[in-house]
C-alpha cells in the first residue's frame, strides 16, 4: 500500500542507463516524504555516468515539488555535491574468509569466549525458511516492544520470504524450548545482510546474541558469500562497537537531503526528543496491540 516512483533515464537506442527508485512515506508523525530506499542503509541513482545520476536527482526533485513534499532522503554511499548531506552513519562489512574455522581464527580470545559461553546450555539451533516464522516473530515483536519500537508485520516477513526463497533464511536460537534470539537474513549477489535481528532481554544474561551471530556468519560462509552486511550505525555507539567486534568495517554513508516544505535535514532517530514520550508509552503497551499497531505506524518509518 505504499506508492513508489521510477525513474529512468535511456540513451538514444532506448537502453535504459539510469535508474533512481523513490518511495513516498506519509504520516502525521514523521511528515510526507520520498526515500531512497527506506528500510535499508542503501538507495539513491545508479547510472552509466554521475551526469545522468544528476540529471535523474534533478528529475526527482522536480517531481517533489510538485508533489509538494516535506523533503527527499536519498541514501546514498558516495558524496555529491550541490545536497545537503549527514555523514553520521556508516555501514558495518565483514568480508569473509573461505572457512567457518578461519573466521574463528580471526576472533579475539573475549569474543570466542562470549560464543562458547551460551553452548554451554546446549541451546538448539534452527535454520530454514517460513516453517521458522513463528519463533522468529515471537522473538522479534517482544523485543520491538520492549525497545519501544514499532516492528513490522509477520505477513510483511511471510512475503520476503516467499518472494526470496532461494536468498531468505531464518535462523532461531532456542533455549529450554522456547525462542529466545532470532535473525532475518537475505542475500544478493556477494553480499548476506540481516535486515531483522532480536534477542529477547533475558536472554542477553546468556549472550545469546553472540551465539545467533556466529551461527548467521558460519551461515553466510556455507552459502558462498564472501561480504557479510551488518547494517548501518552511528559512529562509535554501542551497536558500532557490537558490529566491529567481529571484524567488520565502516563505510562511509552520505545520506543526502533535498528539501521541499521544511527547512532543515530530519533527525527521525529515538535520540530525538520530540519521541522520548511515544517511545516510553510503546514499551508499557500489551503485545496483542503493538503488534496489531506497530505495522501501520512502521510502514512510514524510514
Amino acid at each position: 500500500g505504499i506508492k513508489s516512483f521510477y525513474f529512468f533515464a535511456r540513451d538514444n537506442n532506448e537502453k535504459i542507463v539510469g535508474i533512481l527508485p523513490l518511495v513516498r512515506l506519509k504520516s502525521r508523525l514523521f511528515g510526507d516524504l520520498l526515500v531512497s530506499m527506506p528500510y535499508f542503509q542503501r538507495g539513491g541513482a545508479i547510472a552509466d555516468h554521475p551526469l545522468i545520476e544528476q540529471k535523474l536527482i534533478k528529475a526527482a526533485n522536480e517531481e517533489a515539488a510538485q508533489l509538494g513534499v516535506d523533503y527527499i532522503e536519498y541514501r546514498d554511499d558516495i558524496p555529491r555535491e550541490g545536497l545537503l548531506v549527514q555523514s553520521h552513519k556508516v555501514n558495518m562489512v565483514l568480508t569473509l574468509p573461505e572457512s567457518e574455522d578461519a573466521l574463528w581464527n580471526s576472533f579475539t580470545t573475549k569474543l570466542r569466549a562470549q560464543i562458547k559461553r551460551p553452548q554451554q546450555l546446549a541451546p538448539q539451533v534452527l535454520i530454514g525458511g517460513k516453517e521458522h516464522l513463528d519463533d522468529f516473530y515471537k522473538v522479534y515483536a517482544r523485543n520491538m516492544r520492549d525497545l519501544g519500537s514499532p516492528g513490522q508485520s509477520k505477513r510483511f516477513v511471510e512475503n520476503i520470504l516467499d518472494d526470496f526463497p532461494d536468498d531468505s533464511w531464518i535462523v532461531v536460537i532456542r533455549l529450554n524450548n522456547e525462542p529466545v534470539s532470532a535473525g532475518l537474513l537475505l542475500g544478493h549477489s556477494e553480499t548476506m545482510e540481516i535486515p531483522l535481528a532480536s534477542t529477547i532481554r533475558k536472554a542477553n544474561t546468556h549472550s545469546m546474541n553472540m551465539l545467533l551471530y556466529w551461527e548467521v556468519l558460519k551461515l553466510a560462509i556455507k552459502q558462498g558469500y564472501n561480504h557479510f552486511d551488518f547494517g548501518r550505525s552511528s559512529k562509535n555507539a554501542g551497536t558500532y562497537r557490537f558490529k566491529r567486534q567481529w571484524g567488520a568495517q565502516p563505510k562511509q554513508l552520505y545520506w543526502h537531503y533535498w528539501l521541499g516544505a521544511t527547512n532543515e535535514a530530519p533527525t527521525l532517530n529515538p535520540s530525538n526528543p520530540k519521541y522520548a514520550l511515544v517511545i516510553n508509552v510503546w514499551k508499557r503497551l500489551p503485545l496483542i496491540i503493538t503488534n496489531w499497531l506497530g505495522p501501520l505506524i512502521v510502514k512510514n518509518i524510514p
